[in-house]
Parts: structure tokens; C-alpha cells; sequence
């Protein structure tokens, strides 16, 4: 979603500064948008853990010195990563590597062009969120706790500025992105990021993957390892290519949501239908009673089956 953001801002003749911990997807990012950018507009990168408050801030100086400016007017807290499923189970650098990068990524960033968006006339901060920042679960045996927590940390923070800005920076405003099921290689990323990439995983890590699905109730006596990477490989691809919702139709509904003045932006048809269910049920949004009514909405059948 952000090289789809930063593709339709540059098209439209923004000039666009990211950071991301990869050189060569944002190289790439930029030779995208430059090929549609009008002439003149400024297209920058810069490698940078939004977790690391001290690398946010080289950045902000980056911004200032390549695009020579003193503010800005729109800032997009995007980054994600998914990981530290379980409180219990999983280690805990990996939740708080995933909690850190999902919620603080979002905090360092927003604390950290926070002077350039007040010196600005107009400015704008879009959050991104998640359908798991009001429901907190992949389904009622899929254990979802760091990115969770932090998505609803994400959804809170930029709620709680709607006030705090119009009290006092009223010419900045604030929106909350939720996406459903998006087709991006969140999954692919996170698994290579934490030394899961399916073809490079150990027979140790096999085990944790066959005790785990296992659980969930899946018969896998006749898989063998070569069948868990392939089969893991091909859920993280059907994740990105087989989604409800392309990056750049996500892209451009976030884009007019901002455009529109929305402080709360639903994105995709399955983020409205979940929306609307765990609200018309949440007694029971966690329970295997709620299946059944996701199923028949056909929604997140990636996640709860």
C-alpha cells in the first residue's frame, strides 16, 4: 500500500519522501513513480527503522535538506509487519519487534514531523490501522496479540488527536485506516524478516508450524516437510495475489478518504462487513459461534478456516 500511495501522490504532481528498511524495493518505488510523475516533482528514499526513533529523525532530516523544506502537509504512518502471534508462545523479541515497528512506527513518526506538519498551512495525518484494530483475532484458534494490540493502539492514538489537534493545531487534521484483506506481501515480508522464509525454515521450526496447525485441528501425519514450505509458501501468495482488494484500489479509496475529510476510513468491502458484524455481535466476536456468520458474509476465509 505505501509504493501505491507514494505512485498516485507522485502522479499528481506531490512531492514524496519515504523511508523504508529495504533500498531496493524503494528504489524500485521510485523509478515507478518518477515514470508517471509530471516534470519536477521530487521523489526521495531513505533506509530507516521506524522503530528507531534516532534513524526517523535522520530521515526528517533528509526531507528538510533533499526537498528543502521546513514542513510538510501530508504524513503517512504506514509500515507493518506481522509476527509475536502469541503472548504466551512466542518469543518475546519478536512480539515486541512487531509491536514496536506497528504501533511505534506509527508514535516516532508522528512525533517526529510533528514540527514540520505545524509549520505547515494545512497538514494531514494518516494512520494506517487494520480490520484488527476493532477485531482482535485471525479466528478463535489463531493467536494475533502483538499486531493487534498495536493496531488498536493505532486506531486509539489517532482518535484521541481528533480532539488534541483541533484544540490545538486545528489546521492539522487526523485519519484512521482500516484495511480488510489487502493483496500485499505483508506475509511474504514478516516471514523473511524473522528467519521464516518457507524454503529456508529448519526441521525444528516445521515442528512448531505442524504443533501449531495441528491444534487448529489440521491432519498433517502425511505431510512432509517439503509440503509445509510449499503449502506455507503458497497460503503467503495467495495472501497477496487471490485479495478482495488490490494495494492500489486501497490506495486510492485511503486518498479519497482523506480527500473527503474522513477521519475513519473503512477500506474494502470485507473491513465494512467486519465491521458491522463484530459490532452487531461482540459477545461472541471471539467465539466459534462468530464463524459461522463470517462465513456466510465470506469473509477472511484465509484466516478463520
Amino acid at each position: 500500500m505505501g509504493r501505491e500511495l507514494a505512485r498516485q501522490l507522485s502522479a499528481e504532481g506531490c512531492h514524496v519522501a519515504m523511508c523504508d528498511v529495504s533500498a531496493d524495493n524503494m528504489a524500485e518505488t521510485v523509478q515507478l513513480c518518477v515514470a508517471d510523475a509530471p516534470a519536477g516533482t521530487r521523489v526521495t528514499a531513505f533506509v530507516a527503522d521506524v522503530s528507531q526513533e534516532a534513524q526517523l529523525l535522520a530521515f526528517a532530516d533528509a526531507v528538510r535538506g533533499e526537498h528543502g523544506t521546513q514542513h510538510i502537509n501530508l504524513l503517512f504512518n504506514n509500515a507493518g509487519i506481522g509476527g509475536g502471534g502469541s503472548f504466551v508462545a512466542d518469543p518475546r523479541d519478536e512480539w515486541e519487534t512487531t509491536f514496536n515497528v506497528c504501533w511505534g512506527g506509527v508514535y516516532l513518526g508522528t512525533r517526529t514531523f510533528m514540527p514540520m506538519l505545524l509549520a505547515s498551512e494545512e497538514g494531514h495525518i494518516v494512520n494506517t490501522s487494520s480490520v484488527n484494530g476493532f477485531w482482535a483475532s485471525l479466528g478463535p484458534n489463531i493467536p494475533h496479540t502483538a499486531y493487534s494490540a498495536a493496531k488498536f493502539a493505532v486506531k486509539g492514538f489517532t482518535e484521541a488527536l481528533i480532539t488534541d489537534l483541533r484544540q490545538n493545531a486545528p489546521h492539522i487534521k487526523a485519519s484512521v485506516v482500516m484495511p480488510g484483506h489487502i493483496g500485499t506481501s505483508i506475509v511474504i515480508n514478516s516471514g523473511k524478516f524473522f528467519g521464516r522464509e518457507p524454503k529456508e525454515m529448519t526441521s525444528e521450526q516445521l515442528d512448531t508450524v505442524r504443533d501449531r496447525l495441528t491444534q487448529r485441528g489440521l491432519d498433517l501425519t502425511a505431510a512432509s516437510d517439503d509440503d509445509l514450505r510449499v503449502g506455507m509458501q503458497m497460503q503467503a501468495e495467495m495472501f497477496r495475489d487471490a485479495a478482495p482488494t488490490t494495494a492500489a484500489q486501497a490506495a486510492t479509496l485511503i486518498l479519497d478518504g482523506v480527500r473527503l475529510g474522513a477521519w475513519r476510513i473503512l477500506v474494502g468491502d470485507d473491513a465494512v462487513g467486519l465491521d458491522e458484524l463484530v459490532r452487531e455481535m461482540p459477545a461472541v466476536a471471539y467465539d466459534e459461534a462468530f464463524l459461522p456468520h463470517l462465513r456466510a458474509r465470506g469473509l477472511f476465509s484465509f484466516a478463520v478456516e
